[in-house]
């Protein structure tokens, strides 16, 4: 038997756990020594979570127990053999982290079972940074994961988590880095390209000015043999009329 003197007392508070031991069943229940100057009252609807017709189906004198507090009177404690919820309503807030087990698993998210009255639901966009097609890529049911509340709706009895708010931000680090290296990659290799493409185009150019310049001489070239032609052909025809005009004007004799 468990007494006060092997037992140490406890600050007991609603969801607190104990270990005990049944001192005398009932129809009605147990009574249980949790150490404390008062019995611990275990009624036959905490058993468990389904009915029971006798609690000597489920429990024997004598029987070590765990049990959890569900109220403190003055002269008794009431207790429960059925886990309390880590979680009620009124204690979730928006960015408390929470731990939990995946219990299922659907095409746009998971939902995970923190303690609460309700498994609260991780989106697929909130299972982890970057991409997700698939839900199960990242979570499989069973796995224990933590995450970050991000909205508690009490009258939907809805409650909505994140994995990636608690994740550090690496593939977003590294992301710019790998396309600064690609970046300095193709800018260098623009830089070859068009020092190639230069170098190609050069001597085309040049023979274009060669050609350009040639004709230009040749333009040019014209134009003075022109007007030489031109001179030549004044200077002969001031000769000649020099000549007939000779001719034609009487001399002296």
């Amino acid at each position: 038997m468990v007494t006060t003197d092997t037992m140490p007392e406890v600050a007991l508070e609603p969801k607190t756990k104990l270990t005990g031991k049944i001192l005398k069943t009932t129809l009605a229940g147990a009574l249980v020594d949790v150490g404390q100057p008062v019995p611990g009252v275990l009624h036959i609807s905490q058993l468990q979570e389904n009915p029971v017709n006798k609690v000597e189906d489920i429990l024997k004198e004598g029987q070590a127990v765990d049990v959890w507090v569900k109220r403190v009177r003055k002269d008794r404690i009431e207790l429960t053999m059925i886990q309390p919820l880590m979680y009620d309503w009124k204690d979730l807030q928006a960015e408390m982290v929470v731990k939990g087990k995946v219990v299922r698993i659907e095409s746009y998210g998971a939902f995970v079972e923190i303690g609460a009255e309700r498994p609260g639901m991780i989106h697929i966009s909130e299972l982890a940074r970057g991409y997700v097609k698939n839900a199960s890529d990242v979570v499989k049911e069973g796995d224990e994961v933590e995450a970050m509340i991000l909205t508690v709706d009490r009258k939907k009895r809805q409650i909505r988590l994140s994995m990636k708010a608690i994740q550090p931000e690496i593939v977003e680090e590294e992301k710019p880095e790998r396309e600064n290296k690609r970046s300095k990659k193709n800018k260098k290799a623009e830089k070859e390209t068009e020092v190639k493409a230069e170098e190609n185009l050069e001597p085309e150019l040049t023979a274009m000015q060669i050609a350009w310049q040639t004709a230009q001489d040749r333009a040019k070239s014209h134009k003075t043999h022109k007007g030489k032609r031109i001179k030549s052909a004044s200077i002969e025809q001031e000769d000649i009329l020099s000549r007939t005009l000779e001719k034609r004007l009487p001399t002296g004799a």
